[in-house]
């Protein structure tokens, strides 16, 4: 009897440090998935973010661009993102240009330039 103690022990350790939180975490994806509608901002395990524009069942129309979507498995979207409270809920237009250009000009004698096809 002594003998089978350290196993047991062993099998009751292993549920609360490995089973346990397992189940706990695939009820929570469950619980995100049954919650996810149409125009929810999204990320999916692919790291792909868009937002929800169709649900079919277990397919999901996401948009990514401007017009592009895409159909992806319903248990493939990771997780829900939830705009922050401190942003703006839509960004501002304007039709101007950008006033300067903060982009660093790289010129052929700079350590930073990338070498041409044929000098590869």
């Amino acid at each position: 009897m002594a003998a089978l103690l350290p196993i047991l022990l062993l099998i009751v350790l292993m549920y609360f440090l490995l089973i346990r939180p397992q189940q706990k975490r695939m009820r929570e994806q469950q619980a995100m998935l049954s919650k996810v509608e149409e125009g929810d901002e999204v990320l999916t395990t692919a790291g792909v973010y868009g937002f929800i524009t169709a649900m079919e069942g277990d397919v999901v129309w996401v948009e990514i661009a401007e017009g592009v979507e895409v159909r992806v498995a319903k248990g493939a979207i990771a997780r829900r993102i939830m705009p922050s409270a401190d942003a703006p809920a839509e960004a501002p237009t304007t039709d101007e240009a950008p006033a300067t250009d903060t982009t660093p000009e790289i010129t052929e004698g700079s350590d930073t330039a990338r070498p041409n096809d044929d000098e590869q």
